[in-house]
């Protein structure tokens, strides 16, 4: 039974693929932010830790934790949690920006870090990032989020080098639009930091809260969140993982579109799904 550790599990794809693995035999610990979703987790039996990724001290307390309850023995670490700041970048504060870094990159790599140890000591193991088609193609009133992931498409890329001679593997899963609570979380960050009526942008914001508010999928192909757990099963088990595995058509589609369109001509393609969803 190899130890696995998932951030992120409140709901959505963490919450699927730590059901996922535990179904397919792994020791699961499944982190969440808040104590009542760790208690609700604890109550359907999983292993479960408190992880705050913006807060560097949770994150270290729940890595002792583990070490504690695992013997130092991990396989594979799932970054799952994170959240969408939505907003124009003219209309995000630096402490907008740094709260968005501080949950989606820079605790990933402190957890990163500090769990390098383990898996160094036996010289094996599975690091997974859950990144984003937004990792590689930009959208309006998406940068926060965007520039979150553009760096931890950066970051896994780089560590995979460094770990080139050895037998820990590093693999970024690649969603496009998945049902989850993602947008309710990225409606609510966006009245928090935005000051919507006082923006240049205030109509178009209009169509991104009818968006974000609709209930059911709000893109075309969007898939269960267990396409992901699909991938990242792939990603623990297969003897020669890939460094990339994109999920639903649009992030197959348009990491295509990226490596063969000009730079303006995708340009174009991305502000016309921008604009037909402001619409």
């Amino acid at each position: 039974m190899r130890n696995v550790l998932i951030t992120g599990c409140s709901s959505g794809i963490g919450y699927c693929v730590a059901k996922g693995l535990r179904e397919r035999g792994y020791q699961v610990y499944a982190s969440a932010r808040k104590q009542e979703d760790v208690e609700r987790l604890e109550g359907e039996g999983f292993k479960t830790l408190q992880l705050d990724l913006a807060d560097p001290e949770s994150v270290q307390d729940a890595v002792y934790e583990l070490m504690l309850r695992t013997n130092s023995e991990l396989y594979a670490v799932f970054h799952n949690g994170a959240y969408g700041q939505a907003g124009a970048l003219e209309d995000l504060s630096r402490e907008a920006l740094e709260k968005q870094f501080a949950t989606n990159v820079f605790g990933w790599h402190q957890l990163t870090t500090m769990l390098m140890p383990i898996f160094r000591q036996r010289n094996e193991g599975r690091i997974i990032y859950n990144s984003s088609l937004l990792g590689y193609v930009a959208l309006p009133f998406r940068g926060a989020y965007n520039a979150s992931k553009y760096a931890i498409e950066g970051m896994a890329d780089t560590l995979r080098l460094e770990l080139a001679d050895t037998d820990i593997n590093v693999c970024l899963i690649e969603p496009g639009p998945i049902e989850s609570r993602f947008r309710a979380n990225a409606l609510q960050s966006l009245k928090e930091q935005v000051s919507i009526d006082q923006s240049v942008h205030r109509l178009k914001y209009q169509g991104n809260i009818q968006r974000l508010e609709k209930e059911g999928p709000a893109a075309p192909f969007t898939l269960p969140p267990e396409a992901v757990l699909a991938k990242v099963i792939l990603a623990l088990e297969s003897h020669h993982p890939k460094a990339r595995y994109p999920v639903t058509v649009p992030a197959h589609l348009f990491w295509t579109l990226r490596r063969i369109l000009p730079t303006k001509w995708l340009d174009k393609v991305l502000l016309r799904i921008s604009n037909k969803e402001n619409q």
